[in-house]
């Protein structure tokens, strides 16, 4: 039996929907300027929009993250403050 509606396209012919935590804070920093251009490219169907955006957050919730961890890293390590990185 046939259908009428429309075919969606092959699951290899669309972007693969990444939803594996990136390797390091490097990886996910160079995935998510590479996002950021896609989305302003404006040329992806609202799917792919959404499904990038969607990726974008978490990369940026992983940065974010990271970033945190390494700060309060930093603090233990400075005696409790943070201290500008000019300050020797």
């Amino acid at each position: 039996m046939t259908s009428s509606s429309p075919a969606k396209a092959p699951r290899s012919a669309r972007a693969p929907e990444r939803t594996e935590p990136a390797a390091s804070y490097e990886a996910a920093l160079a995935e998510l300027e590479q996002l950021v251009a896609q989305l302003e490219g404006g040329q992806l169907p609202l799917d792919q929009l959404l499904t990038r955006y969607q990726r974008g957050a978490e990369l940026l919730a992983f940065c974010r993250s990271r970033l945190e961890a390494v700060e309060n890293q930093i603090k233990v390590l400075e005696g409790g403050e943070l201290k500008p990185w000019d300050s020797q």
